[in-house]
């Protein structure tokens, strides 16, 4: 590859990035929105069969059915783990968290992939780099607000979903070379569908409901059928996990984990407009100090990689 051809993908990988995270925070404002009324497993198992719809249609549309193939199944299974508690997690945490609060604390999994691409994949971070992890994990500390008498439990979900979202990064990364975006996405369409159906027949009529806690509420709460208002929240939501899949998965399918991260900070302004748009959430003083810490640390170690490129 030469060095042009080398600079257009990594352009093409951030663009792929930031447009891919923006999308995604549509989702995030679908998935609070409709998480007061409906089951997670009944929106996510909605929004998966969209999805799926999609993909299949983009792959009719760009060449066939011949890129399900894969010789990767165990690789696709692991991955596939990654996601969905990734998503579970982050889901059940955004129910009982301000929009913005949940996505800055989601935010710390540039940094964790940052820390998994040295052991994972043997990617090189230098000391600036770890400096800033070490900034954005003291982000999450203050978010957590562990002096307020107890620690969040829905932050805690949050944190946990950020580093299985980095370690479906590196996923990503290994198997690259053999799965296009698309087929990444499908298996993970599938598995999500296979799993909200079991879990949908078996506490899907809420006998386990009546919880206060808003996230065991999202996840026992009994199906049922969406009014008209509320289809374009579902539409949204599948149309979104659809897009922003497929372009973040190829943008860590084209560039080194370490550089994609700090790119889905893009979604960061997104979700405080989001926030206050929707829901008339402002983050406070301390939501606001760990967001400049979670942002911040990731937008230096963006700046530097950019001017580590400029001087080579």
């Amino acid at each position: 590859m030469t060095a042009d051809s080398a600079s257009r993908t990594t352009l093409l990988g951030m663009m792929a990035a930031l447009t891919g995270s923006a999308v995604f925070s549509i989702n995030d404002l679908a998935i609070k929105s409709l998480s007061g009324a409906y089951a997670l497993h009944q929106v996510i198992l909605t929004r998966s069969t969209i999805s799926l719809l999609i993909l299949l249609g983009f792959m009719a549309m760009t060449g066939g059915f011949g890129g399900l193939r894969t010789t990767r199944g165990r690789g696709h299974l692991l991955r596939v783990s990654f996601v969905m508690l990734s998503n579970i997690t982050y889901f059940l945490g955004l129910a009982a968290l301000p929009l913005a609060d949940a996505v800055a604390i989601a935010f710390v999994s540039p940094l964790v992939v940052t820390m998994m691409s040295v052991v994972v994949l043997g990617e090189s971070v230098g000391p600036r780099r770890w400096a800033a992890v070490a900034v954005g994990m003291l982000g999450v500390l203050v978010m957590m607000r562990p002096g307020s008498g107890a620690l969040q439990p829905a932050a805690v979900l949050v944190f946990l979903s950020a580093f299985t979202y980095a370690a479906t990064h590196m996923m990503t990364r290994r198997m690259r070379a053999t799965e296009s975006a698309a087929t990444l996405n499908f298996y993970v369409q599938c598995g999500f569908i296979c799993v909200s159906t079991v879990f949908g027949l078996t506490v899907g009529d809420g006998h386990l409901a009546g919880s206060e806690n808003a996230s065991l509420a999202f996840l026992f709460r009994a199906w049922i059928w969406p009014p008209v208002s509320d289809w374009p929240y579902f539409l949204a939501t599948g149309l979104a996990v659809t897009v922003g899949g497929l372009l973040v998965s190829q943008a860590y399918r084209l560039c080194e984990a370490a550089l994609v991260a700090p790119f889905e900070y893009a979604a960061m302004p997104f979700a405080i407009l989001w926030g206050v748009a929707f829901f008339g959430q402002w983050p406070d003083l301390t939501a606001w100090i760990g967001i400049a810490l979670i942002c911040g640390a990731g937008l230096y170690v963006l700046w530097r990689e950019t001017m580590l490129r400029r001087r080579q």
